[in-house]
């Protein structure tokens, strides 16, 4: 009878890794030679033919999984079950998020409900589900949790964006709780983004109000997928003595 040995190489579990910045996490993490578990919700065949590229190109393990962010007791099932397939878990990064603006005058509970289900309950529950195998990753450093929060929950709030802005402060406290909770195994932190993809519709898709924002950056552009994805990996492999830190990726937009 033989025992069948876990895998040497770390696994990766991206949300939302299909598409835009999830797609440079899942890129950039393969390329440092970690296997890749992607989710989606309805971008099936991006995920498919993502995780087919990276196999490809970087001979990684891959996995695309549905998991429906707004159903945070699913979701978890859905990536509990890719972990355990995958056979250990070492970097969740908390990627895929809901953005859309909510006045006052139009806000209703439903809104409201599914911002907070996707940005904040649903990472909530995942990590929950997949703690013990974070915290006994054989990675120098110990497993690791990076969120992408939003540098305008941090105290720099936008007009007309209550809910959204809520749930991203709740996820940006929870970064902070879980490097205490985690700790010694694992450690959380999170980045904290102004513009590094603009929306692809609807809000600030447009080329004049990207400008109008643009005009408060002191590097007076915006930022892109790769950047964020460099920073994500370098928190989740290389800094392992961070811990607990919300870290700002906005050109400079913070100070103007």
């Amino acid at each position: 009878m033989t025992t069948e040995r876990p895998p040497t190489r770390p696994v990766a579990l991206v949300t939302g890794g299909a598409k835009r910045v999830g797609a440079a996490i899942a890129e950039e993490l393969a390329g440092r030679g970690l296997d890749v578990i992607i989710t989606f919700n309805t971008s099936k065949d991006e995920a498919e033919a993502h995780a087919h590229s990276l196999r490809e190109k970087h001979g990684v393990r891959t996995w695309s999984i549905a998991c429906d962010l707004a159903d945070p007791d699913a979701a978890a099932r859905a990536c509990l079950q890719a972990a355990r397939e995958a056979g250990r878990l070492d970097v969740l990064v908390h990627n895929a998020s809901a953005y859309h603006p909510t006045p006052l005058d139009q806000i209703d509970w439903k809104q409201a409900r599914d911002l907070y289900a996707i940005n904040a309950a649903s990472p909530l529950l995942i990590t929950a589900a997949l703690a013990p195998m974070l915290t006994s990753s054989t990675m120098p450093g110990g497993g690791a949790v990076v969120a992408m929060a939003d540098i305008h929950a941090l105290g720099r709030p936008r007009k007309d964006f209550a809910a959204y802005s809520m749930s991203k402060a709740a996820l940006a406290e929870f970064v902070q709780t879980l490097a205490r909770e985690l700790a010694p195994g694992a450690r959380a932190n999170a980045v904290a983004p102004g513009v590094v993809a603009w929306p692809e519709s609807g809000y600030e898709s447009d080329e004049e109000s990207q400008q109008a924002y643009l005009k408060r950056v002191p590097l007076q552009r915006a930022g892109t997928p790769d950047d964020a994805a460099r920073l994500v990996a370098a928190l989740a492999l290389d800094h392992t003595y961070v811990n607990g830190e919300i870290i700002r990726l906005d050109g400079g937009r913070w100070l103007a």
